[in-house]
């Protein structure tokens, strides 16, 4: 059997329809849906069980020896999150009883870090770095420092042999794609401003406040969750050098190359207002993040990255204008 943690969320969901298009039905999706639409985000799948988080230390006595893998992907994602306590326990102390409990039990463990680990990427986005060139990065946000928190935590014990057969952190860049449409404010700008698109309506973007960079020129990773998917499942099948990969394409794209993709793809021109970055996020606000993919690509995963144009024209066209846009 296979565990997803944070299988009914964005990425784990993915990673839950990747497993099912590889023929695993043998799945158990840990998470919980609350009263929103969340649910849909796995009403296609197939699956062995739905277990809520509280209750997988009994579900795995019971299974534990079952379990050939887990997929870490459960956490709290919001960036403006100020509740240390709950992300402690949440990003942190959650990954460490997985870490734990894996290396226990001669379990594969692929969890997910983040490129919020990089900070304000002065000291770049290398994946190639062993623990002194990590503990030199600066995360900006309490989101960013659980995760980095715990990348530093996984190579001490790493180093001490206590760790998975079997184990990687996968430091995602800005994923985008069908199934994130529970997360609100921290959706993509292709989910939030496609209805305003098709409409015809203005969207906003963020002016620039540093010189040199024209508005709506500031540059992101943006990669496709489906690709993050394929190279999750490729890790998880070589089960090669173990460590902390960077989950991007490695070619950062700007905000306005991506909402102009999202016109393209919808057949509208598009109309951008450039507004004032908010003061309370102008000082953290990051201008560039490409990954360094060195660590991926000599682990041997060589297949290319969705491209932003074909990545944005597969999410409108398959997903945001069908009926039923859940993958």
């Amino acid at each position: 059997m296979l565990i997803v943690t944070g299988g009914g969320g964005f990425i784990g969901s993915v990673v839950v329809w990747a497993l099912n298009e590889a023929g695993r039905q043998d799945v158990v999706i840990v998470d919980r849906f609350g009263t929103d639409d969340k649910w849909r985000n796995i009403a296609k799948r197939d699956f062995f069980e739905i277990v809520a988080t509280e209750h997988m230390p009994a579900w795995l006595e019971r299974h534990g020896r079952e379990v050939e893998a887990v997929f870490h992907l459960g956490a709290n994602a919001s960036t403006t999150e100020r509740d240390a306590d709950l992300i402690i326990e949440t990003n942190l102390n959650s990954s460490i009883g997985w870490w734990r409990w894996c290396a226990a039990h001669g379990t594969k463990l692929i969890y997910a870090s983040s490129a919020a680990t990089y900070g304000d990427g002065a000291r770049g986005f290398d994946d190639a770095g062993g623990y002194a060139e990590l503990k030199e990065l600066r995360p900006m946000n309490l989101y960013g420092w659980s995760k980095h928190a715990f990348d530093l935590w996984a190579l001490r014990e790493a180093a001490k042999g206590h760790a998975p057969p079997f184990w990687a952190g996968l430091k995602f860049f800005n994923v985008f794609g069908p199934n994130e449409y529970h997360k609100g404010d921290m959706m993509s700008l292709v989910a939030k401003n496609y209805a305003k698109v098709v409409a015809g309506e203005t969207i906003r973007l963020f002016k620039s406040h540093r010189p040199g960079i024209a508005d709506g020129d500031q540059r992101r990773d943006f990669v496709y969750v489906k690709d993050c998917a394929d190279a999750m499942l490729w890790l998880w099948r070589q089960c090669g050098q173990c460590g902390i990969y960077n989950i991007g394409t490695g070619a950062a794209r700007s905000f306005r190359e991506l909402m102009e993709a999202t016109g393209a793809a919808c057949g509208k021109p598009l109309k951008i207002d450039y507004v004032d970055t908010p003061p309370e996020i102008r000082s953290s606000y990051q201008y560039l993040t490409e990954a360094r993919l060195s660590h991926l690509r000599a682990a041997g995963y060589n297949a290319p990255f969705t491209s932003l144009e074909d990545a944005v024209g597969d999410f409108v066209t398959g997903y945001l204008t069908a009926p039923d846009p859940y993958l």
